[in-house]
């Protein structure tokens, strides 16, 4: 079950806040790129490369569109 599911009593403690939400919306970007990498390449490059990869050209884009959306 997501963590943004749970009821409120069995929510991570602090799951409402900014940071929190920022790190959920990181990491679903994170996973998407990964799983893009690997369908470019045609095998897993695993999570370490695509960690690499979107820190180093596409985290500060994809923050700077979510803030801009909000």
């Amino acid at each position: 079950m997501p963590v943004d599911t749970l009821p409120e009593e069995e929510a991570p403690p602090r799951a409402g806040s900014t940071a929190y939400r920022e790190f959920l919306a990181d990491r679903e970007d994170l996973l998407r790129h990964k799983w893009l990498m690997s369908e470019r390449s045609g095998r897993d490059v695993g999570l370490e490369a695509a960690l690499f990869d979107w820190v180093d050209h596409h985290r500060a884009t994809m923050r700077k569109q979510r803030t801009r959306q909000a």
